[in-house]
């Protein structure tokens, strides 16, 4: 059996990785700190004994050859030098598992296309860095071709997996809940549910959800253009959460702000639309960063 390669041993890759070693794959993460094997404790919200998550660790350079399987779960803005000392080839398989569209666009060699994973389960960090509490939801794959020979033994063991024909619409969901939620949460320096409390963020929440929606439409007329109450529901179930975009504010890290209304930007312009909402909230995030 082949071994699955980690880049990004972040909350989201160590739970990918997880379930991948329920389902019986090897895995190892790839970093050049290669000291020590990479060790985490997972705690679950619904009661489930903890888990010790003991990987191993090996340098991209000590690659003898390209990875069949790689899951990309980096920050969208790291994934070009995480990618570039990986030496993949069209016949690789890759799930991306990160934020936001289009962070590999031009990385991977030509003819792949990668596999997305989209999720709305939660890991958060409790106390040291080397616990993480596991709060499952729904988890989605798709944009490939055809559904992969791993992925039944994988959804046996990755609770709520599934493989569904509109995986498109879920994950422009995700996007546009991201695009809302996660820039007026960073640039105002508060947790999510103050969306629902703050009229001025209302007003704006609703402005970024219309272009969106503008934007989808264009591209697939099926898209059913009810964005601002989903992104008000997610707000409402993650009212006392941190966005990610939040913590890489506070943390001096860089966001994930182009992968994520960027994109959606860069897909108003091919086709001839403006979306202004977003072109300020970009701007604002850039010089904020």
């Amino acid at each position: 059996m082949s071994t699955w390669y980690l880049l990004g041993a972040g909350n989201m890759g160590l739970l990918a990785a997880y379930y991948l070693r329920q389902a019986g794959f090897a895995v190892t993460v790839l970093r050049h700190d290669t000291a020590s094997p990479l060790r985490r404790r997972l705690t679950f919200a619904d009661g489930r004994p903890p888990c010790d998550l003991i990987l191993p660790v090996l340098s991209p350079a000590a690659l003898t050859e390209p990875p069949r399987h790689l899951v990309v779960a980096c920050k969208a803005p790291y994934s070009a030098a995480a990618l570039e000392p990986v030496p993949l080839t069209a016949n690789s398989q890759v799930l991306r598992l990160q934020n936001g569209l289009g962070s590999l666009d031009g990385l991977l060699p030509g003819g792949l296309r990668p596999i997305e994973v989209v999720t709305t389960s939660a890991v958060k960090q409790d106390g040291p860095a080397q616990h993480q509490v596991v709060a499952e939801n729904e988890t989605w794959m798709g944009g490939g071709d055809v559904v992969p020979d791993w992925f039944e033994q994988l959804s046996t063991h990755w609770p709520n997996l599934s493989w569904p024909t509109d995986f498109q619409h879920r994950q422009w969901h995700k996007l546009v809940a991201n695009a809302v939620i996660n820039p007026l949460t960073a640039l105002h320096d508060v947790p999510n549910g103050r969306l629902l409390e703050d009229r001025e963020l209302q007003r704006q929440a609703a402005e970024l959800c219309r272009e969106a929606d503008q934007l989808l439409t264009a591209l697939d007329p099926t898209w059913p253009g009810d964005s601002l109450p989903r992104v008000m529901a997610v707000a409402s179930a993650t009212a006392g959460n941190t966005s990610s975009m939040r913590a890489d504010v506070r943390n001096g890290a860089r966001t994930e702000i182009d992968a994520i209304n960027g994109y959606l930007l860069r897909r108003a312009a091919a086709q001839g639309l403006s979306l202004p909402a977003h072109e300020r909230i970009v701007a604002a995030m850039t010089s904020e960063t």
